[in-house]
């Protein structure tokens, strides 16, 4: 979800749902470490709970960059085991470390050390040739030994050459099946679900089927509010469902501080394009925001000439 998931975006997703986990882009542990990018963990109180994703394959670096998450205030410090983009192979992380679970169980060892919140790891079925039925037991085995209890399992291999990150998003078969299988072997770990999940209906079903989460990415990018504004009710019980008008009105605040600061308005309003997917008056919400929202001067009288041209509000 590299240039998606942002600090806009998820203010935007936590006032449809209050109890889903977040989570970051993918950081990489060299830029915090020695780059000094600190800036990229930068988040508002309002997203908790929320999750940092970090990238690396240096046991010390990694645990350096979760000391300053920690520091931050994440929630939870999340390895990625599972991107497959050639500039992350380039670095040796990512979906590479599938290759060796040895080296990603030293990382996770000494993020745990370094760290004050619970340490994570997403990763893949296995990649290019591998088997996953033989290599991903292997893998949980062996990166559980250094004390990682959840794992979020993206149910396809990943192809580190031939196949691009877009395609390496659709092209692999899922294989859920695998995933309950690993649940099944290992039930002390908490094993997670993510892949191709499309509906809050398709999560229930994952739950029910014994898996402990589903990680939700495109769809609740894409149309946030039937991921979203559900999810609250659907997977924990509890009320309080919002309307799509009431989550604009919310925003107000937050793009007009946003405005002030410096900022433009199409840094926040790209995120809420899809809020209308599959509404009437969707297209003029999109043409209005998109067409508008890097104008100079733009503002918060975009979002009432966007709602305006909803059917709706005529």
């Amino acid at each position: 979800m590299m240039d998606w998931t942002d600090r806009h975006c998820r203010y935007f997703h936590r006032l449809m749902s209050a109890r889903t986990l977040l989570y970051t882009e993918m950081v990489t542990a060299p830029a915090l470490v020695r780059g000094g990018a600190r800036h990229l963990l930068a988040f508002d109180p309002a997203e908790h709970p929320v999750a940092v994703q970090l990238g690396g394959s240096d046991p010390q670096e990694l645990a350096e960059a979760t000391r300053i998450c920690c520091d931050e205030g994440y929630d939870e410090v999340n390895l990625n085991v599972g991107c497959p983009s050639d500039r992350v192979q380039s670095g040796t992380f990512g979906a590479v470390l599938m290759k060796t679970p040895g080296l990603v169980a030293d990382c996770v060892a000494a993020m745990r050390a370094a760290s004050s919140v619970e340490v994570t790891v997403k990763c893949r079925i296995g990649v290019d040739d591998q088997d996953p039925r033989e290599v991903l037991p292997a893998f949980l085995d062996t990166v559980a030994s250094a004390g990682v209890t959840r794992f979020v399992v993206h149910a396809r291999k990943a192809w580190l050459q031939g196949l691009s990150p877009k395609e390496n998003r659709d092209i692999p078969p899922l294989d859920y099946g695998l995933v309950h299988e690993m649940k099944r072997a290992f039930p002390g770990l908490t094993i997670c679900l993510n892949g191709g999940v499309l509906s809050l209906d398709e999560a229930q079903r994952l739950l029910a089927g014994g898996l402990d989460g589903v990680m939700i990415g495109r769809a609740a990018y894409h149309d946030p509010a039937a991921i979203l504004l559900g999810a609250d009710e659907a997977i924990f019980g509890v009320p309080g469902r919002k309307t799509r008008e009431e989550v604009v009105d919310a925003m107000k605040p937050y793009i007009a501080q946003h405005l002030a600061s410096g900022g433009r308005l199409h840094n926040v309003t790209r995120h809420m394009l899809g809020l209308y997917a599959g509404q009437p008056g969707a297209r003029a919400w999109r043409r209005v925001l998109s067409e508008g929202a890097t104008r100079p001067g733009a503002g918060l009288d975009l979002l009432d000439e966007a709602l305006a041209a909803l059917p709706c509000a005529a």
